[in-house]
């Protein structure tokens, strides 16, 4: 990658350089263990012209994303999060049984399906075949389509312009981020609204949060960045509301330009935090490298030192983050056993690259381990609740993320 791929500049500088991954939803069967298996180099760089942070377009979303393994549905918190986030927009702008809402990458319809239960007309728009079809099952109508401006034209012809248009978790994946944009301005109305909620990079940046870095997300957005892309697409930002959400994301509010007016309060005091922290100046990035090989080694040191010991560890989840983070640091079934995940189409494969057999959950309480990394460790409040069962035999939480963590009890923790 030589050029930004929003602004077009050749001023690319990097951030980290994690070496070479496969793609970290590219789970394994059993039958292909013995094949080859490509790997891509992730290396985050950013633009010191716009500031977008990215990294190569190495793979397709089509790669990706025609058969998708996530399904939102399975994670409890996070379809509380979009329940939420209905309400609230209902309330914001006035929606009711004459609005159309439509979601882009709508997933298994964890979202939608709040809209459906209100009466609000509604459409969602998902490339994989698997998800979309499991939308569809559940009441949801979906469009099998990645979104572009031709397809917000179609979308916006057959079913007419939408009163918001909802992105949660994709302005990252789309490598075309202009086109995108474009997309989404051709399927909302003229005085509508786009709701978008993407990882915030600076806390990506604070928190060592770079196990979220990997091949399905392409660019990392601070709010100064998004309001360039937005503007690709004629989008202009009009307030913005900081989100806890996988570790730390940004929903972006916006409209169109010739309706959008002057942004609100809360643009300005995230964008002044951004500028605080470095991010407009190279100062920013410097050390998150350094930071990075810290926590690689910290936990490197726990798996080795338990397995000396002869003590079990076995994981939680098997998130696209993880598989990051197990490639960096080059862990293999020798330090962590298994893993386990509530997503059935994951059962009986391995993770990409390491190749960690991939188990139902109820394996952690039939083999009762000493220790329990918890990968999705953005669900921290959710997983410490489910797994609290791991104490009653002295098991430990071991959460790798922002440094290593290890829960000895639901009231005791020592930090690396």
């Amino acid at each position: 990658m030589t050029r930004c791929r929003l602004c077009g500049s050749a001023a690319m500088e990097s951030v980290v350089d994690l070496g070479a991954t496969p793609p970290c939803e590219s789970f394994l069967a059993a039958d292909q263990l013995d094949r080859p298996e490509p790997a891509y180099p992730l290396h985050l760089r950013v633009c010191t012209d716009c500031w977008l942070a990215q990294i190569p377009a190495l793979i397709t979303p089509e790669e990706t994303f025609t058969q998708y393994a996530y399904f939102s549905s399975y994670s409890t918190s996070w379809v509380e999060h979009a329940r939420t986030f209905v309400t609230g927009a209902v309330e914001r702008l006035g929606l009711g049984p004459d609005a159309f809402v439509v979601e882009v990458a709508s997933n298994d319809g964890y979202l939608l399906r709040h809209m459906v239960d209100r009466g609000i007309r509604c459409l969602g728009v998902e490339p994989s075949v698997n998800v979309g079809a499991a939308a569809r099952e559940a009441g949801v109508p979906t469009l099998t389509e990645f979104l572009s401006p031709d397809t917000g034209a179609a979308v916006r012809a057959e079913h007419g312009p939408a009163d918001l248009v909802v992105a949660n978790n994709v302005y990252a994946h789309i490598p075309d981020v202009i086109g995108f944009t474009k997309g989404l301005r051709a399927l909302v109305a003229d005085d509508g609204w786009v709701s978008i909620e993407v990882q915030h990079l600076l806390t990506l940046i604070e928190e060592n949060q770079y196990d979220t870095i990997y091949h399905e997300h392409f660019q990392y957005y601070t709010v100064a960045s998004a309001i360039r892309a937005l503007a690709s697409g004629g989008l202009a930002l009009v307030d913005v509301e900081l989100l806890p959400t996988h570790g730390g994301s940004v929903r972006l509010w916006a409209r169109p330009a010739e309706v959008a007016g002057e942004p609100g309060k809360r643009v300005a005091e995230v964008l002044d935090r951004e500028k605080a922290a470095g991010l407009r100046e190279l100062s920013g990035y410097t050390e998150f490298s350094a930071r990075v090989a810290k926590v690689r080694r910290d936990l490197l040191r726990f798996l080795i030192e338990a397995a000396e010991r002869g003590e079990t560890v076995v994981g939680y989840g098997a998130p696209g983050k993880g598989n990051t983070l197990l490639n960096h640091c080059g862990i293999r079934p020798d330090l962590l056993a298994y893993t386990v995940d509530r997503n059935p189409y994951k059962h009986g494969r391995f993770t990409p690259g390491t190749r960690i057999p991939i188990l139902p959950p109820e394996r952690i309480a039939a083999d009762r381990p000493d220790y329990v990394l918890v990968l999705p460790w953005n669900l921290r409040a959710e997983l410490a609740e489910q797994l609290s069962f791991v104490h009653e035999w002295g098991g430990r939480l071991v959460f790798p993320i922002p440094e290593l963590s290890i829960v000895e009890a639901p009231s005791r923790e020592v930090t690396a």
